[in-house]
């Protein structure tokens, strides 16, 4: 997951990664959203509308262990994110495919 880590600071930096729960639904709605990262963390109500954004629109959807999305953002209380399209992004997934399967 160190890796997925840098990844993920990276792309913020980048501008290709919203950070929030309430930003990465508005971004899915937008149709913008190539791929949603979760926190284990976050609470049932966020994991379903997040999880039902997703599955309507077709973009995958992972749970991150508790507190890498935090780290990797750089800012407390993050408990979901989402990335833009791109080369950042398909790394990220190619990544999370090996390790786990999508939700959606």
């Amino acid at each position: 997951m160190a890796k997925i880590d840098g990844l993920l600071g990276l792309a913020m930096r980048a501008g290709q990664l919203t950070a929030g729960a309430d930003l990465a639904l508005r971004e899915i709605k937008a149709q913008k959203a190539a791929l949603v990262l979760v926190d284990q963390d976050a609470s049932e109500n966020t994991r379903k509308k997040l999880s039902d954004a997703c599955a309507y629109r077709r973009v995958p959807m992972h749970i991150m262990e508790a507190g890498l999305l935090d780290r990797a953002c750089g800012r407390e209380g993050r408990m979901a994110a989402c990335l833009k399209k791109g080369g950042i992004c398909d790394q990220i997934l190619r990544l999370l495919n090996q390790t786990e399967e999508p939700l959606t």
